[in-house]
């Protein structure tokens, strides 16, 4: 596994060095100079606001409300940096999540509420690809651009159609009777365990289920407003419209791209082709990558920091009973 992961970030900044290469570093690094100084607040404080309607539709995710919202927010914010810093597939954060939430829920019920946020900001940000598109072929946008979009779409679709199928059908319990043969006892009640809260949720839970999905997709909107936000500091006259465009696309790639620590390398390839099929140019697309980074980083360094002080100050114990 970490031979996977340094693999994956030895890839992805080859990539990201070929690219500045052939753009243009001394063109890529202007562009992000121009944006930094005091408007540099705007690349992180934007995004304080998204991760707190993030942690509303999460929060709605538990079948009742039984943690309070900054514990919430901060176990968002710490799972994500680490989610960010690893590969595979973004379980690490989402272990720190529940870990967070030890003191309040049973464990059963808080890593239900993490899988159902999961399945509402996937089918969330399908719908959100979905209103993308759509304003691309408004636009008229390059016709291959279009195309990468449908393909990601499809991508996504399936990948939030099978994660929901497999909650709502039992195959958790299922596949752990698989392991009785191995005596894997604890596994086979923990997975009916969740199994049964995951499929009561889906029953019962409806208008929670769509006040989460609402959160959500209020997120990815807010994305859009961030990535308008970037383009003006960096003097792109791009419309909100195009910027839908650009968000939609980004959070696709990223999506498809799980397996690489924070997509690095196609995020950026992603943004220079969308710049240049949308007439701003390749080096338009790396700065503004650049810029999105920097705003990650210290979303990332916040998040690390909670988590050292939720251990430090062991806020954490006791926890809730199973």
């Amino acid at each position: 596994m970490r031979a996977f992961r340094s693999l994956s970030v030895a890839i992805g900044l080859a990539i990201l060095a070929i690219l500045v290469a052939l753009v243009g570093k001394d063109e890529t690094l202007a562009a992000t100079a121009r944006a930094l100084g005091w408007q540099s607040l705007l690349v992180c404080l934007p995004f304080a606001l998204i991760m707190a309607v993030d942690t509303l539709g999460w929060r709605y995710a538990f079948a009742y409300d039984r943690v309070p919202f900054l514990r919430l927010m901060a176990a968002r914010v710490a799972g994500e940096a680490v989610n960010v810093m690893t590969a595979v597939a973004p379980v690490g954060g989402d272990a720190i999540k529940v870990w967070f939430l030890g003191s309040h829920v049973p464990y059963r019920e808080s890593v239900a509420s993490v899988i159902v946020a999961k399945t509402t900001i996937t089918l969330s940000q399908t719908l959100f690809l979905l209103l993308g598109v759509a304003v691309a072929l408004a636009l008229s946008v390059d016709a291959r651009l279009v195309a990468a979009m449908l393909w990601l779409l499809l991508v996504e679709l399936v990948g939030a159609g099978g994660f929901l199928f497999v909650q709502v059908t039992g195959l958790l319990g299922r596949g752990a009777r698989r392991l009785a043969r191995f005596g894997k006892l604890k596994a086979i009640a923990s997975a009916e365990n969740l199994d049964q809260t995951l499929q009561s949720f889906y029953r019962r839970q409806w208008r929670r289920f769509s006040l989460s999905m609402g959160f959500h997709l209020l997120g990815w909107l807010m994305g859009v407003l961030e990535t308008w936000l970037f383009l003006q500091v960096l003097h792109v006259p791009a419309s909100l419209a195009t910027a839908v465009v650009i968000e939609t696309l980004g959070s696709a790639v990223r999506f498809a791209t799980f397996f690489m620590p924070g997509s690095l390398g196609a995020l950026e390839g992603a943004n220079a082709a969308a710049f240049a099929a949308l007439g701003f140019g390749a080096q338009a697309g790396l700065a503004f990558s650049l810029l999105r980074r920097l705003r990650q980083v210290v979303w990332i360094g916040l998040g690390v920091l909670v988590l050292l002080v939720a251990r430090g100050r062991a806020l954490l114990a006791p926890e809730a009973p199973a």
